[in-house]
């Protein structure tokens, strides 16, 4: 048996085009080391989940997928979409709003806002049924169960005095719209005091892997997204909202603040942070002279 020794992530380059896809977007090349050989070995597996567990991809660089496995891939793909489109969440959003009090119902085993046309199929599921009120929906962050995967999601949200205290240093700095990834809790916060201070408004716009949240956010405020591989599921449409939020127009600084899963790559989240600055830098004119996009990156310490 061969002894593995050090696994390599290799940025993606050309090749990335035609890498294949798993339910989380393109796959990511990976270099393997073995003892006694001096080239290392490469396949590919997922971006987003560090344990097979939880997505079983693999392939290796040269290997030659027949057509029935690629079918069978994709359908297994398919499978692990969400329910609904991000159009038709945001439709059931607002039908779900124009119900009286009493009858809105949010599934806690499926983390789904509910119609009441879908209880009978939800009887047997833990749902939440008092007060779930238009500012309750507007902190879903608080709703959903937090995703705490170490190898994956590794969802630990920001406490609200936190988001407080950087959207006010933010606010200082100048900044007039945020572009949070994975970042759900600011995302909401942003959103509330904009609401709450007209004269202090400031735009967000949410990339997140966690779908969960179309529920709650339209198009042009939520985009699932995979920020290991730059992956917007949605496709043309994300990508042109993103890059309409990126560009600046009247004088709206943007800056980015990120808050990557423990344990994540940091090679692969340095390429994607690098990709979204230089688009950034494209969109802006001339005159600007700053040649990289400002950006918070927090990293989780363990104390």
């Amino acid at each position: 048996m061969e002894q593995v020794g050090e696994v390599e992530v290799i940025i993606p380059g050309e090749e990335e085009r035609n890498a294949p896809h798993c339910a989380h977007g393109p796959a990511v090349l990976f270099q393997v080391m073995c003892r006694g050989e001096r080239s290392g070995k490469r396949f590919y597996a997922c971006s987003a989940c560090r344990d097979r567990k939880d997505c079983n991809f693999f392939q290796w660089e040269n290997e030659k997928v027949s057509e029935e496995r690629v079918r069978a891939r994709e359908e297994q793909n398919r499978l692990k979409r969400p329910s609904f489109t991000h159009s038709e969440y945001c439709t059931r959003f607002r039908e779900f709003v124009s119900l009286p009090l009493d009858q809105r119902r949010f599934c806690v085993d499926c983390q789904l806002l509910l119609l009441p046309a879908e209880w009978s199929a939800h009887a047997s599921h833990q749902a939440l049924s008092d007060d779930i009120t238009v500012a309750r929906l507007r902190r879903p962050s608080l709703l959903l169960r937090a995703l705490e995967n170490k190898k994956s999601n590794a969802q630990y949200l920001f406490a609200d005095r936190s988001c407080h205290f950087l959207l006010d240093v933010l606010s200082g700095l100048g900044y007039q719209k945020v572009l949070c990834i994975g970042t759900p809790r600011l995302h909401e916060l942003i959103k509330i005091r904009s609401r709450e201070d007209k004269t202090h408004t400031m735009k967000s716009l949410l990339l997140d892997i966690d779908f969960r949240y179309s529920q709650f956010y339209t198009q042009d405020e939520f985009c699932h997204y995979n920020m290991f591989n730059h992956h917007f599921f949605d496709g043309k449409e994300a990508v042109e909202v993103f890059l309409d939020f990126l560009t600046e127009e009247g004088g709206n600084k943007v800056v980015m603040v990120a808050d990557p899963p423990f344990g994540g790559l940091v090679k692969l989240l340095g390429h994607t942070f690098s990709k979204i600055s230089h688009m950034w830098r494209s969109l802006q004119g001339t005159e600007s002279s700053v040649s990289e996009m400002p950006m918070v990156w927090i990293f989780p310490v363990l104390l």
